[in-house]
């Protein structure tokens, strides 16, 4: 019974071994002859059991293999240690390798008699083709990001220690690998950044939201920091257990220095475009007032003249000529801001300007302000209009004086400079010299800097101020061809700077023509005099003014009017107006001259029209300045026809 028993259990495992086709299962005899073959065996190598038995199973290996001795070592190896496994190439009957997993165990009977070896043999080709290609996947993606200079790309654990590092992160921070492997990487944060928790914080986004992104700046090894683009994402195993983070982060400095460029310039086009709009607005306004304060100057003058001398009526007409001389004072303020006003340039050499005002500025600033001077010894003249840059130097230092309500000190100082093509500070490249007012006084913050040299802008009390002192230099500084600079900290103090060119080589100082001496009313003469003027109101006025001093007085309203006039009969004297539409007064002169080359043309204007191409002062012409009096046609009339008695002498 019991060998029945033994003879059902053979059937059973070979029946097992025989429906197995996943692995081959055979048997060797003790020197490594087959002596069994069960179908897995045949479909991996492709031998049928006839083929295939009494052969040695070395047939199997590979020419290297048999060569090496590796079927010997095998069998050795089984009998020695109990068992023998690896994986290597194997040989299939039409000489096609596949990968194989081989395990050889030997075969002991009852008696302990050895009578071969069990060999189980698992097609792995697939397996090892994919591995094989995972493999070269990591390293390909390893060579990658090693190889990635302009991202630093490392990986954290779960605790921020950095575990790797690419020569983009050497390159951008400065670290070698062995250097930061193993530290945390807070360290590339800046002391205030990491007191704020931000490293930490970073992380904690990360795992909450999936990834986190965000610019900042970063300290590199030797200390310096640069502006930097962060990414962290966290990474799972696939069970989805964290095993750290990935982190790329890219240097973005000069992206940002770019952009910041690009916004101050954006700035600077705003600003310059503002007190453009504003410049052709009080330009505007102050030639329209300079044509009324002609009418109100010239009527009150002449109505002083017919009244009778009573104390209460002369008061009255003191108070209003008075009013409307300061209006005229206001007209060129504006006229300064918008830079239209007529410049009588020459070259002027700042420390003696300077030192010629000293005393009125110690005068005008009180005792409380100490004025110190600053200048080098080689200090290069400038081009500019003496009157007006004094104006603008008791300006800035009335406003220095002002914002150091305890006292303080003032320094005025200069410096030649040189600006180059492209210069941020958008003044034409060149030479100049910085000239500036620097006070210890409270100083203005961002929103009051802003707007520090817009006209009627003032943090003065009411009464105390107009708005129109940096707005007078900073149209003085632009119609020189210079820049306006004011830099300014809340608590700290102001330093205005006034950029003006410097004078041309070997240029000589303007000279200064003397006014004629002061005529009487009336000139004791006739003359016929032409006035030119597109505004009714300038018109009567003169010609009041003209009559009352004995002249023969023809008007028009343009100068094409005039030249028809002047083709009419003859006239001893023109004065014109400048800014007329169809014909400019200077268009006018030029005209004039052709054909009556002789005759005396005078320019009467408030300010330089800015599409007139010709400073009118370069056209050779005596300039009457608006708003003008009956004072001043009497001079400029007297200084073109000196009286008869002036000629006999």
């Amino acid at each position: 019974m019991a060998a029945d028993v033994t003879s059902n259990d053979d059937g059973l495992y070979r029946q097992l071994v025989d429906a197995v086709t996943d692995y081959a299962l055979y048997m060797l005899d003790p020197t490594g002859r087959i002596i069994s073959w069960n179908p897995g065996a045949q479909r991996f190598k492709g031998y049928t059991q006839a083929e295939i038995l009494g052969e040695h199973f070395s047939r199997f290996y590979t020419e290297e293999d048999r060569a090496a001795g590796m079927p010997a070592r095998s069998l050795r190896i089984a009998m020695e240690d109990g068992r023998f496994e690896s994986e290597g190439w194997r040989v299939r009957k039409d000489g096609e390798r596949f990968w194989a997993h081989v395990v050889i165990d030997p075969v002991i009977d009852p008696s302990g008699r050895h009578v071969g070896f069990a060999k189980i043999t698992r097609d792995l080709t697939e397996k090892k083709i994919a591995q094989e290609a995972l493999q070269r996947s990591e390293q390909q993606f390893r060579l990658l990001v090693q190889g990635v200079t302009d991202y630093a790309i490392y990986m954290l654990d779960p605790n921020g220690i950095i575990t790797n590092w690419n020569a983009g992160a050497q390159r951008i921070k400065g670290y070698l690998p062995e250097e930061i492997i193993g530290e945390h990487f807070s360290r590339f944060y800046t002391e205030e950044d990491r007191a704020k928790g931000e490293p930490q914080r970073g992380l904690a986004t990360a795992l909450a939201d999936g990834r986190f992104e965000k610019e900042g700046w970063r300290v590199r090894k030797d200390g310096t920091r640069f502006w930097a683009n962060v990414v962290v994402d966290p990474i799972r195993d696939p069970y989805g257990n964290l095993i750290g983070f990935a982190k790329i982060t890219r240097d973005i400095t000069e992206a940002k220095q770019a952009q910041e460029a690009l916004e101050q310039t954006r700035a600077a086009l705003f600003q310059s475009q503002k007190m453009e709009a504003l410049g052709q607005l009080t330009g505007g306004i102050a030639h329209d007032f300079n044509n009324l304060l002609m009418a109100i100057l010239g009527s009150l003058e002449l109505l002083r003249k017919r009244l009778p001398d009573e104390p209460k009526v002369n008061r009255l007409l003191d108070n209003a000529l008075v009013g409307a001389q300061r209006g005229a004072t206001l007209t060129q303020r504006l006229l300064a801001f918008s830079r239209r006003q007529q410049l009588d340039t020459e070259t002027v050499h700042v420390p003696e300007l300077v030192e010629g005002m000293t005393d009125l500025l110690l005068r005008s600033l009180g005792p409380n302000v100490q004025v110190e001077t600053s200048f080098p010894p080689a200090l290069t003249p400038v081009k500019a209009d003496v009157n007006q840059l004094e104006l603008a130097l008791i300006n800035l230092a009335t406003n220095a004086r002002d914002a150091m309500p305890h006292g303080g000190r003032i320094v005025i100082a200069a410096c030649n400079a040189t600006i180059a093509a492209g210069d941020p500070r958008g003044m034409a490249s060149g030479s100049y010299v910085c000239l500036s007012v620097q006070d210890n006084g409270e100083g203005m913050d961002e929103a009051t800097l802003a707007r520090a040299v817009e006209p009627f802008y003032t943090t003065k009390g009411v009464g105390k101020g107009t708005g129109l002192g940096l707005s007078i230099v900073h149209g003085l500084a632009e119609q020189l061809g210079g820049k306006l600079r004011v830099l300014s900290r809340l608590g700290v103090g102001t330093t205005v700077e006034i950029w003006l060119p410097v004078a041309p080589c070997g240029a000589d100082e303007r000279p200064v023509i003397s006014a004629a001496p002061r005529a009487t009313h009336p000139l004791g003469y006739a003359l016929k005099v032409l006035v030119v003027d597109d505004d009714s109101l300038v018109l009567h006025s003169t010609q009041a003014m003209l009559e009352d001093l004995g002249c023969s007085v023809q008007l028009a309203e343009s100068g094409r009017e005039a030249l028809a006039l002047l083709h009419a009969g003859s006239v001893d004297v023109v004065i014109t107006d400048h800014a007329m539409p169809g014909m400019t007064g200077s268009e006018l002169a030029r005209a004039i001259g052709v054909e009556w080359p002789t005759l005396p043309v005078v320019l009467a204007t408030g300010f330089v029209d800015q599409l007139e191409p010709a400073n009118p002062d370069e056209t050779g012409l005596p300039v009457l300045r608006k708003p003008y009096g009956q004072q001043d046609l009497a001079r400029m009339l007297g200084t073109l026809h000196p009286a008869p008695s002036s000629e006999a002498s």
